[in-house]
C-alpha cells in the first residue's frame, strides 16, 4: 500500500553561507588503486579495519590495509558490475552485482563466493545496500524499481515495486527502528518501508525538480539528502515531514553526490560539478559551511561516503582511480 503525506515545507535558507576562502581546510589523502581504469567505489570499513570497496568497471571487491597500505583483490564473474560492499559484523563482505541480478557474499579467508539471485527478473540490477539492526540487508534496484530487503540467515528475498515508473531507488540508509530510507533519483522523492508490513510510504520534496540521490541519517533520525539537480543539501523530519534546504557554496550546478555525517551530527559532502571534486562540511547546529577540501586526483564522481567513527575519518572512492581518506575530527 502507497501513502503520500502532507509536507511542511521551509524555503531554502541563504544566511550562514561562508565563501570557500572563510573556511577550515580538511586534510584528504588518496591512494592510487593498483587496478587501471576500475572506477573504485563505496569503501566501508570492516570490523579489522580494512577499508573494503568495490571495483565498479573492474569486475572486483577488494579491501585496502591502512596500516601497511596494501590492497587485496577478489575477482568477480566478467561483468558482475559491482555496486556498493558492505560488512557484517564477524567480518563477511557482501556485495551488489548490479549487471548481474545477485547479491554476492565472498568468505574473505578463501575468496569462495556465494549468490542470491533476485526473485523477479525484473529486479536485474541491486545497487546500494545498507543493513539494518537485525542484520537484514536493504538495497535499493535503480532501473528495476524496487526496494528489497535480504535476510542472510535464510538468504530470503523480499521486493517491494515503486509504483512510479523511472523513481530510480538509489541511496538507502537504515534508522534506528530498522527502517529504511530512499533517496528516488528518478524523480522529486524519498521513501520508506514498515519492515512489517512492507508497505511504502513516499514523501515529496518541496521542488518538483528536486532529484535526491544519497542520503544520511542522524541521531536525532532526522533524514539528509543532497539534492544533485538543483545543488542542495537538505533536511527531513520523520516527525514532523518537514523539509528544510540549504544552497551549497557552489551553487546550483555543484552536483553533490557522495555524502556522510559524523558522530557530531555534521554533514559531509562532496560538490562533483566542479574539477576538482570538493569535499565540504556543514555544520546544522549552526546551519552554516565550515570545512573544504579539494581532491587533488580530479575525483571525477566521488559516488558514496562511508564515515569510520573509530578513526574519525570519511573514505570515498574516486572516477579517476583512488581511494581517498578525509580527516574530519
Amino acid at each position: 500500500m502507497l501513502r503520500i503525506l502532507a509536507l511542511v515545507v521551509a524555503s531554502l535558507p541563504l544566511a550562514g553561507y561562508v565563501a570557500p576562502d572563510k573556511m577550515s581546510k580538511v586534510e584528504i589523502r588518496e591512494w592510487l588503486v593498483p587496478w587501471e581504469n576500475s572506477r573504485p567505489r563505496d569503501p566501508y570499513v570492516g570490523p579489522e579495519g580494512r577499508v573494503w570497496f568495490v571495483g565498479q568497471q573492474g569486475n572486483y571487491v577488494a579491501y585496502f590495509d591502512p596500516k601497511s597500505e596494501q590492497f587485496r583483490k577478489y575477482e568477480l564473474e566478467p561483468q558482475a558490475g559491482p555496486h556498493t560492499v558492505i560488512v557484517s559484523k564477524d567480518g563477511i563482505p557482501w556485495y551488489a552485482g548490479n549487471h548481474a541480478a545477485h547479491i554476492g557474499k565472498i568468505d574473505p579467508a578463501t575468496g569462495k563466493i556465494q549468490k542470491i539471485q533476485m526473485p523477479d527478473g525484473q529486479a536485474r540490477d541491486p545497487h546500494t545496500m545498507a543493513f539494518d539492526r537485525n542484520g537484514h540487508i536493504w538495497f535499493t534496484v535503480q532501473g528495476g524499481n524496487f526496494i528489497g530487503r535480504l535476510q542472510p540467515e535464510t538468504q530470503k528475498v523480499d521486493l517491494v515495486r515503486v509504483p512510479q515508473s523511472g523513481s530510480r531507488p538509489y541511496g538507502i540508509v537504515t534508522d534506528s527502528k530498522g527502517r529504511p530510507w530512499v533517496a528516488e533519483f528518478g524523480t522529486n522523492k524519498l521513501a520508506t518501508v514498515d519492515p512489517s508490513s512492507l508497505k511504502l510510504t513516499e514523501f515529496p520534496l518541496p521542488d518538483p525538480n528536486a532529484r535526491p540521490r544519497r542520503l544520511a541519517v542522524s541521531s536525532k533520525g532526522e533524514i539528509w539528502y543532497v539534492d544533485y539537480a538543483r545543488g542542495t543539501v537538505g533536511r527531513f523530519s520523520p516527525s514532523t515531514s518537514g523539509f528544510k534546504e540549504w544552497q551549497t557554496p557552489g551553487g546550483p550546478e555543484s552536483r553533490p553526490y557522495g555524502m556522510a555525517i559524523d558522530k557530531q551530527d555534521r554533514i559531509w559532502l562532496v560538490e562533483t560539478g566542479t574539477t576538482p571534486n570538493r569535499f565540504i562540511g556543514f555544520n546544522p547546529a549552526t546551519e552554516d559551511y565550515f570545512a573544504i577540501g579539494e581532491i587533488k586526483s580530479g575525483g571525477g564522481s566521488v559516488r558514496h561516503m562511508y564515515y569510520d567513527a573509530a578513526n574519525g575519518a570519511v573514505w570515498f572512492g574516486t572516477d579517476t582511480n583512488y581511494l581517498g581518506r578525509a580527516r574530519v575530527e
